[in-house]
């Protein structure tokens, strides 16, 4: 992990080579133009790719396909199930990002913050339903392996098969952004704030 010191602060920074906003040219540079106008911010978690632009494209792609598309799951219950993925993972970026766009549905910040500590602790909170696919999060991310009697308990909740593979496609898709945020030391952007994007 490179880092440097600026007005006796330590500043962390990726352990790999990364293409800033004002440094980007061609077609990278028309990447992050287009991110900024539908996103509102361009994030670390995209700038990490940049040595490769068009794996950026087709990182929103999939995740326009799993966290936007119509779906029998609302998008606070995949909201949920990101934050509850990267709690398990430890993986501090997207637990801020998630738990921020969780926010704009649930409008609790307490119960929004309870969540990423651990999802037991507010198991009252939640719907039987919820609590099922927080559940299936946990155990698909720690032990994949071990899923057919918590497949059925989401069965029993009433979840459709499309619904289930809607969720461990969520599922699956943080813990591959985890991996590349946790391998690669993205970190928090400037500020550490993850406010100011468009949901």
């Amino acid at each position: 992990m490179f880092n440097f010191e600026a007005n006796n602060k330590k500043i962390i920074m990726a352990k790999i080579k990364v293409i800033q906003q004002q440094e980007a040219t061609g077609r990278l540079k028309e990447i992050y133009d287009e991110l900024i106008t539908k996103r509102g911010k361009l994030a670390e978690v995209h700038k990490i790719q940049s040595l490769r632009p068009e794996s950026i494209v087709k990182h929103i792609d999939l995740y326009m396909e799993i966290m936007f598309s119509k779906s029998e799951l609302t998008r606070a219950e995949r909201e949920m199930l990101a934050v509850v993925v990267s709690e398990a993972n430890n993986c501090r970026y997207c637990q801020i990002h998630h738990a921020e766009a969780l926010k704009h549905y649930w409008k609790d910040q307490n119960k929004v913050e309870a969540l990423r500590t651990n999802y037991k602790h507010i198991k009252n909170e939640l719907t039987s339903k919820e609590f099922a696919l927080c559940q299936f999060a946990e155990n698909a991310t720690k032990n994949p392996a071990n899923e057919l009697n918590l497949v059925e308990k989401l069965k029993q909740e009433g979840f459709s098969d499309a619904a289930i593979l809607d969720a461990t496609l969520v599922i699956s898709y943080f813990n591959f952004v985890n991996r590349i945020v946790l391998s690669l030391g993205v970190e928090l952007e400037k500020n550490n704030e993850s406010s100011g994007y468009k949901y």
